[in-house]
C-alpha cells in the first residue's frame, strides 16, 4: 500500500497489475508529507500519528486491513484506488515472473499449462510466491460483508490513461509513468498460452473477479 497525508490518498498495490510503476510514480510525491521521515526512520512510533502513517501496512495489503489500523474519519477522507488486471493475463505474468526470478519455485514444471495446473491443485503445499498471484483480486477491495471499498478501480489494460485520472483527482500534475519489469520474454497475446481445459481452470478458480470487474477472455475490441 502507498498512503499520502498530504495529498490525501491510498493506493492498494495488487500484485501483477502495473502497481511497481505506480508506487515508483507517486513514491517522490511522499517526501514532503509530514510523517514520511517519521516512519521511514523507525516505524514503531507510529503511534504518535494515532497510526495516520500506516506504518503496519505491508507492500501487498488488502484495504480491510488500512479500514482495521486508520481511524475510521481519516480512513474515510482517503481517495482511495487500485489496479486490476485481466485473470487470464495475470497468470501468465506470474508465470514468467516466477520463471525468471523465482524458478525455484516452479515446482519443476518449465511449461505454463503444466505449471497452471499444479499451481491451482488444491493439494500443492503452501508457498507465498504462488499463493500471492492465485488470490482474488476483488479480495484486496472489499470488507468483510463484500462491499468494495475502493474510491476508483483503474485497469492495467489502460494503465495510463486511469493512471492520469487518479493524477487529477488526488491534484497532481500529470506524472510520468516508468515501464518497471516490463516483461520480454512473453508473447504479447495471453490466449495463445491457453487450451480450453486451462482457461476453464482459471475462468471457475477467478470467477468472482471476472463477474465483478467485467472481465472475460477474448477481450471486447
Amino acid at each position: 500500500m502507498l498512503l499520502s497525508i498530504r495529498h490525501r490518498f491510498l493506493f492498494v498495490h495488487i500484485a501483477k497489475t502495473g502497481g511497481t510503476s505506480v508506487r515508483a510514480a507517486l513514491k517522490p510525491q511522499l517526501w514532503k508529507d509530514p510523517w514520511h521521515w517519521s516512519r521511514f526512520l523507525c516505524s514503531r512510533f507510529s503511534h504518535w500519528s494515532h497510526h495516520r502513517t500506516a506504518t503496519k501496512l505491508p507492500r501487498h495489503a488488502k484495504i480491510i486491513a488500512a479500514k482495521e489500523l486508520l481511524p475510521q474519519e481519516f480512513f474515510s477522507s482517503l481517495f482511495k484506488f487500485a489496479f486490476v488486471r485481466n485473470p487470464w493475463d495475470l497468470q501468465v505474468s506470474s508465470f514468467h515472473h516466477i520463471r525468471r526470478e523465482r524458478p525455484q519455485y516452479l515446482g519443476g514444471h518449465t511449461q505454463f499449462s503444466d505449471f497452471l495446473r499444479w499451481k491451482l491443485s488444491p493439494d500443492r503445499p503452501y508457498q507465498y510466491h504462488l499463493d500471492t498471484s492465485i488470490e482474488l483480486q476483488t479480495d484486496y477491495l472489499i470488507d468483510l460483508r463484500g462491499q468494495i471499498l475502493v474510491d476508483f478501480i483503474g485497469r492495467y489494460e489502460r494503465l495510463s490513461e486511469d493512471f492520469q485520472q487518479i493524477c487529477q483527482r488526488i491534484g497532481l500534475p500529470p506524472l510520468p509513468l516508468p515501464h518497471k519489469r516490463r516483461a520480454t520474454d512473453r508473447a504479447q497475446d495471453y490466449r495463445s498460452y491457453y487450451s480450453d481445459e486451462t482457461a476453464e481452470l482459471v475462468a471457475r478458480h477467478f470467477q468472482r473477479d471476472i463477474s465483478l470487474l467485467g472481465y472475460r477472455f477474448d477481450p471486447e475490441s
